[in-house]
């Protein structure tokens, strides 16, 4: 059996690593590279935590795949802009739209425990910085730390920590940050 041995900081796409569109009060997701803002001060953050040691390694829920309001080529340029703009190590993406009630969708777990078997990542050693509740939710079925920006979509679930900048969440990962075994 392989030791599960890495940290992983499993970040949020949208709000995150970039900046929310908001229509009618709801975060809407960038359907084109055009309409993709990334979030400039994510990446001065993405760059202390990829010092630090650190995977990087950006979810989202993206149902635009299943429902064609989004190519595959598009979001690949997307994500292709973002893991080399942030430094990512990988980009997990579930392709489904809520009614397929799949695993991987957010709040389900499947995209991190994907993630945990390809890349050997201890789960208890590794946090996930979001501003949705589903993030927090997922993270306390794992095990890991949450650690959410304010925002109007945080909901009222468990999470560890509410942080009110990006710059203080790397604080607080590298304070809480436990060694691991080897």
């Amino acid at each position: 059996m392989t030791l599960m041995h890495k940290q992983a900081i499993f970040i949020e796409r949208d709000g995150i690593l970039t900046l929310p569109r908001i229509h009618e009060a709801q975060q809407v997701t960038p359907n084109s590279l055009a309409q993709l803002k990334f979030n400039e001060r994510a990446q001065p953050v993405m760059k202390r935590l990829k010092a630090a040691g650190f995977l990087l390694i950006a979810t989202t829920n993206q149902p635009g795949l299943s429902d064609g309001s989004v190519s595959r080529l598009e979001l690949d340029r997307m994500h292709n802009l973002l893991t080399h703009s942030f430094q990512l190590d990988d980009m997990m993406v579930c392709p489904h739209e809520q009614s397929d009630e799949c695993s991987c969708r957010k709040p389900g777990t499947g995209l991190f425990t994907e993630a945990a078997f390809k890349w050997q990542i201890n789960l208890q050693n590794s946090f996930i910085v979001s501003d949705k509740w589903q993030d927090a939710r997922v993270a306390h079925s794992l095990g890991c730390f949450s650690l959410m920006l304010k925002s109007p979509w945080i909901g009222s679930g468990h999470y560890d920590f509410v942080v009110p900048d990006l710059a203080l969440i790397v604080d607080k990962i590298l304070c809480l940050r436990r060694p691991l075994a080897a």
